[in-house]
């Protein structure tokens, strides 16, 4: 393997760590976003109300929000993964 090869082995292992440990946090806090919501609507269902699925809420712009951040950090890790690849491409 050259030179070339095992540095973007080594560079693209730690760009995908980097970018799975931050996708990490944002996905958390969504899922427990998500499961708020889910129980907010069942209690609406409970009490009789109308379902709001239109009704723009605080959580859902958090939702959305940490959403993005989770895909962008999601594809920081891809890179890193297509950086090793190609360092195993390059023997």
């Amino acid at each position: 393997m050259s030179l070339l090869g095992l540095g973007l082995v080594a560079v693209g292992l730690v760009v995908f760590v980097i970018g799975a440990r931050r996708m990490l946090v944002p996905w958390r806090r969504y899922r427990a976003l998500q499961e708020q919501d889910a129980n907010a609507a069942r209690y609406r269902a409970w009490r009789g109300g109308p379902p709001s699925p239109a009704e723009e809420t605080g959580a859902s712009v958090a939702m959305a929000m940490l959403r993005r951040r989770a895909q962008r950090e999601g594809l920081i890790a891809v890179a890193g993964g297509v950086l090793v690849f190609l360092g195993f491409l390059l023997r």
